[in-house]
């Protein structure tokens, strides 16, 4: 998957959580928590579901690398570029 591909998945997941939010105004490198009402349990579910849709398996020392739409795109990259 490309940059732009894994952004769009991204925006997948967030839509199937907060279907109330507007995601079409999401700065690239502000946290995700800043700019939605996601809680901690909205975090671990979109962990869930990288790992259900897409076997992508994030250890929880990671988790940090996760907190804005562009340092999630930066990780996942190499995980999903054979998808």
């Amino acid at each position: 998957m490309t940059a732009s591909e894994i952004r769009e998945a991204i925006l997948s997941i967030l839509s199937d959580l907060a279907p109330d939010e507007d995601l079409s105004q999401l700065k690239e490198d502000v946290p995700l928590r800043d700019q939605l009402e996601l809680d901690s349990m909205d975090f671990l579910d979109i962990v869930m579901e990288l790992r259900k849709r897409y076997r992508v398996q994030i250890p929880e020392e990671d988790y940090a690398a996760l907190t804005s739409m562009k340092s999630t795109v930066e990780y996942l990259e190499p995980l999903m570029k054979d998808l």
